[in-house]
């Protein structure tokens, strides 16, 4: 029997407000660390698009005058966001809401590279989009209800024209009408995030080793029962909800899969 195992991506999930029904202002403020409390606040502004990707928040001392704390505790809530890569640092310019450029995907969700030369983005090539009823496994990973439809993308991804992934992410249609009528790009966290409003938090991975069946072998121009990496990602948007399943088979003859422990 095949063995696999579960790995968490290096953004842990977001803590989130302990109630939807917080508001964002001072008086939310609880019993939780400061600074915790004020990053929450921060997130709910993200998830409410107060702030597009790209966008500069406001200075440390004007979020601390509004939130009604220092401006330490504003700087320590906006580190924990720094390192969990929702917002970027830079120096003289202030904070800015983090964008799901390719550097980023490349440093954050994308570990498959090269045995020789850099890493880099795969181009991909779009094999077909539909929508349809979700299956048992599109309703477990997304957390759909029996009934619910899913955008279902079918691709091949290559590195300098040789195809190595084929991949089918599975999308809840509720959130992402009429996605299937427009081109698909490359990047689609760019695309979740500019024309929906949804970010990409984090990710989960379950990896194991599998033979390649008939289609995937000649979607792959590959051998039937070749050895592949299959990788069963979920995505999660900021307030922790499961938005994107990818159920990627890579041929790992020249690439392989690379994992910072930290």
């Amino acid at each position: 029997m095949a063995k696999s195992y579960i790995r968490q991506m290096s953004v842990d999930k977001p803590e989130m407000p302990d109630t939807a029904r917080a508001a964002d202002s001072a008086e939310t403020l609880g019993f939780r660390p400061l600074y915790r409390q004020v990053k929450a606040i921060v997130l709910r502004r993200l998830m409410d698009g107060v702030w597009a990707p790209g966008v500069a928040l406001p200075s440390e001392s004007q979020l601390a005058a509004e939130i009604g704390v220092s401006q330490g505790t504003v700087r320590k809530a906006l580190d924990e966001l720094a390192t969990e890569n929702l917002v970027v640092r830079r120096q003289g310019r202030g904070t800015f809401v983090a964008e799901h450029d390719e550097r980023r995907i490349l440093f954050q969700f994308f570990k498959l590279s090269p045995d020789r030369g850099a890493p880099r983005f795969p181009d991909s090539v779009v094999r077909s989009v539909a929508t349809g009823p979700a299956d048992e496994d599109e309703r477990a990973a997304l957390d759909l209800a029996a009934g619910a439809d899913v955008v279902r993308i079918s691709r091949q991804r290559r590195f300098d024209g040789t195809p190595l992934i084929v991949e089918t992410l599975s999308l809840p249609q509720a959130l992402f009408p009429d996605l299937e009528s427009g081109p698909i790009p490359n990047n689609l966290y760019s695309l979740y995030a500019g024309r929906y409003g949804i970010t990409i938090a984090n990710a989960r991975e379950r990896l194991k080793a599998v033979a390649l069946t008939q289609a995937d072998a000649a979607a792959l121009g590959a051998t039937v029962g070749e050895p592949a990496l299959q990788i069963d990602r979920v995505a999660f948007a900021l307030d922790g909800t499961p938005v994107e399943r990818r159920l990627s088979l890579c041929l790992t003859k020249e690439v392989h899969y690379l994992s910072d422990l930290r």
